[in-house]
């Protein structure tokens, strides 16, 4: 017999669930770095208009397939079309490859916002801490492991009792944190030693205000497919979980406005993120400091800037981790979900044997992880990078690989094979009309798979625009 499919228990359940996906590491740890680098404010324009546009139409048809299957990613293009299951299967490898090393990387943050919480935040300012810290054996297995087990525990919990429930305490708490330290960061000033004083304002500038100083066609071409990387990963399409997310949604949901809350909560946040962090750095490092990205911004340049605080420097810093360890939460909850899902539709599994086999494994692979940077430590060179370690392959392949390929193939099974209207008839099947409608066709059929081919291309090293 047939059990009873989980749903989320409302609308704004099912947005916060999808809204804390999409708010991840991404936002608050590359967001940043790409709008200083890429002129500021014109970044932010570029990356407004795609996302009004180019993750509009990637994230409804995404949560539309979902909702239509009513299954997880493994199983769900195998009911919209036979003979698509192919795409079922890179779908759910992508969150599968994900979920080990942002369960390694999470228990990095749960490490720093532990030491910020017991008052000794100053000591992660020390050159080489981060690096000590990830090459001991034991530690960051442990924080890993603490990581790793509330997320497993909230899947465990399932929809309602699990994300639901906590995103719905998790959210509102991270964007009071978001806006708080965005205001703060926005009041400090340093003078530095040679009179130099800098301003949070001054930094402010340097994210809002468009800096065209040099553009070319093919600067502003790079800058282009920058935002567009940065929306793609950050909104969590084609990585299996707006399609789980959106098989837990009722019928008689307002998809077009679930959808356009999505947006906005990613955008609102990874814009606040460049506000929290952007005016603080320049404060303490200048222009230099904003070269960072990645965990290298926020394990090594950030504890510097919050040590250079003074005391407030570490109530900010563990507000700040605290954040970080909340987004990190939900995006990584979203991750294991979307496998979850998958193995319960594909396997007819329960709930507990699902969260158990995927947990088993992840764990595994977790630590396999962790390992790479002492016991297992080894580099190699991929086409993007060099010197690159386990959890920078694993994020190669998935990030860099699979999830274009899976979107562009979404876009072809949709935009050709099956036809836009099937997704536009599940969108406005409680009678919503769709507003955006002609704009979602076009960009199905003809823009976004180009636009993904390129950023396929760049991803892979065999163009460069720069």
């Amino acid at each position: 017999m047939e059990t009873k499919r989980s749903s989320f228990g409302g609308t704004i359940g099912f947005v916060l669930a999808a809204a804390g996906s999409a708010v991840g590491l991404g936002n608050i740890w590359r967001f940043p770095y790409l709008a200083a680098k890429d002129g500021g404010g014109l970044f932010i324009a570029i990356y407004l208009i795609l996302a009004l546009t180019f993750g509009f139409a990637l994230l409804t048809t995404d949560v539309a397939i979902g909702r239509k299957a009513k299954q997880g990613p493994l199983t769900a293009y195998g009911k919209i079309k036979k003979g698509w299951g192919f795409l079922g299967v890179l779908g759910c490898l992508v969150p599968a490859l994900i979920l080990p090393y942002y369960c390694a990387i999470g228990g990095w943050v749960v490490k720093y916002f532990f030491v910020y919480l017991t008052g000794s935040g100053a000591q992660t300012a020390a050159d080489g801490y981060f690096t000590s810290f990830i090459a001991d054996t034991n530690e960051p297995l442990i924080m890993m492991a603490i990581f790793f087990f509330a997320v497993s525990f909230v899947i465990y919990l399932g929809v309602n009792k699990g994300i639901e429930s906590l995103s719905k305490i998790i959210m509102p708490v991270l964007i009071i944190l978001v806006m708080g330290i965005s205001i703060f960061s926005l009041t400090i000033k340093h003078e530095d030693a040679d009179g130099t004083i800098r301003t949070g304002l001054q930094g402010l500038k340097i994210l809002i205000i468009p800096n065209l100083d040099g553009i070319t066609v093919g600067g502003f071409m790079n800058i282009l497919v920058d935002a567009m990387g940065q929306l793609f990963f950050s909104l969590s399409v084609a990585m299996g979980i707006m399609i789980a997310y959106g098989s837990y949604v009722h019928d008689d949901a307002d998809l077009p406005k679930s959808i356009n809350q999505i947006e906005i909560f990613d955008t609102v946040v990874a814009i606040l993120a460049g506000v929290m962090i952007i005016p603080a750095v320049f404060v303490f490092m200048g222009t230099e400091g904003m070269s960072q990205q990645g965990p290298g911004l926020m394990f090594i340049s950030l504890p510097k800037v919050f040590a250079e605080m003074g005391k407030i420097g570490n109530i900010i810093g563990c507000l700040f981790f605290a954040m970080v360890l909340f987004a990190a939460l939900t995006s990584a909850i979203s991750i294991m979900e979307a496998v979850v899902a998958s193995f319960i539709d594909a396997f007819k599994m329960s709930r507990i044997k699902a969260t158990s086999t995927v947990g088993i494994t992840a764990l595994v692979g977790a630590a396999i992880v962790c390992l790479g940077y002492n016991k297992l430590y080894f580099e190699v060179n991929i086409p993007i990078a060099e010197n690159v370690q386990i959890l920078d392959i694993m994020d190669y392949i998935s990030n860099n690989i699979l999830m274009p390929i899976v979107s562009i193939f979404t876009c072809i099974l949709i935009g050709w094979v099956v036809k836009p209207q099937t997704i536009i008839d599940e969108v406005e099947k409680n009678g919503t009309k769709m507003s955006r409608k002609k704009l979602y066709v076009v960009m199905i059929k003809y823009i976004a798979p180009v636009m993904l081919f390129i950023l396929f291309l760049k991803s892979i090293g065999i163009i460069n625009l720069t």
